[in-house]
């Protein structure tokens, strides 16, 4: 099983960080590290995240690292990190 970031995901990465960045560039980097390093623990056991509901057949969860939420589907071969927000926005 492989992790793959959604070009969703990668553009939601994008926004943080230049949100981020012109406030704190340190804070900015570790926020990025955390959220790059966080499906790492997908591997072990990918059901580990809260399963969301409104998805049809498709198995989408989501786990918190720190204040951020990613949101991750479980595919046959891979785990698809589909989208990344602070918990205070709206998806």
């Amino acid at each position: 099983m492989k992790i793959l970031w959604t070009s969703k995901a990668q553009s939601d990465l994008g926004r943080l960080y230049a949100f981020l960045a012109p406030l704190n560039p340190s804070a900015a980097a570790r926020a990025m590290a955390q959220l790059y390093a966080a499906p790492e623990k997908l591997f072990a056991n990918p059901r580990i995240g809260e399963q969301l509901t409104g998805f049809g057949n498709r198995e989408v969860r989501r786990i918190l690292v720190g204040k951020y939420e990613l949101r991750y589907e479980i595919r046959d071969s891979a785990i698809a990190i589909i989208r990344v927000r602070h918990t205070r926005e709206q998806l």
